[in-house]
């Protein structure tokens, strides 16, 4: 069977589409984790699964790509650990998390909109626009 000549293109597409979708995807394994660390002081994927309204096998699906990526790891128990990668996405999407549910709560909106709403804006910010937010927020702290 030949293909088209645009397929190489259609293929190209779609796995950078896929990537920025596994990319935020896995920026939000990566801050459950670390919220569930800071929680409990350990990380295991049912908690995992738990934290983020997901099934046990999206959860192995996730952990196993990101094992592969070099992202998390596993302690001889089978609980999860954040490597140094995993850990330097984790810190600065949980930042941005923190932050802008600080901020948009002082704007008046309730405490779980603005946790959901920081969700939502977290992955797309630019650190330009982060980086400025952040120097606001200190400014009039």
């Amino acid at each position: 069977m030949a293909f088209p000549c645009f397929f190489p293109v259609f293929v190209v597409w779609f796995l950078w589409v896929m990537t920025m979708t596994i990319h935020k995807s896995a920026e939000d394994y990566l801050e459950a984790m670390l919220m569930l660390k800071e929680e409990r002081g350990y990380i295991r994927s049912i908690d995992v699964a738990e934290k983020l309204g997901v099934t046990k096998p999206s959860v192995s699906y996730a952990t196993k790509r990101l094992r592969e990526s070099g992202y998390i790891g596993l302690d001889p128990a089978g609980m999860i650990v954040l490597l140094e990668p995993g850990m330097e996405i984790a810190e600065r999407i949980y930042e941005r998390h923190k932050l802008l549910t600080e901020l948009l709560i002082r704007l008046g909106v309730s405490p779980e909109t603005a946790r959901d709403d920081a969700c939502k804006i977290e992955h797309d910010l630019s650190v330009e626009t982060f980086d400025a937010i952040r120097r606001h927020a200190k400014q009039y702290s």
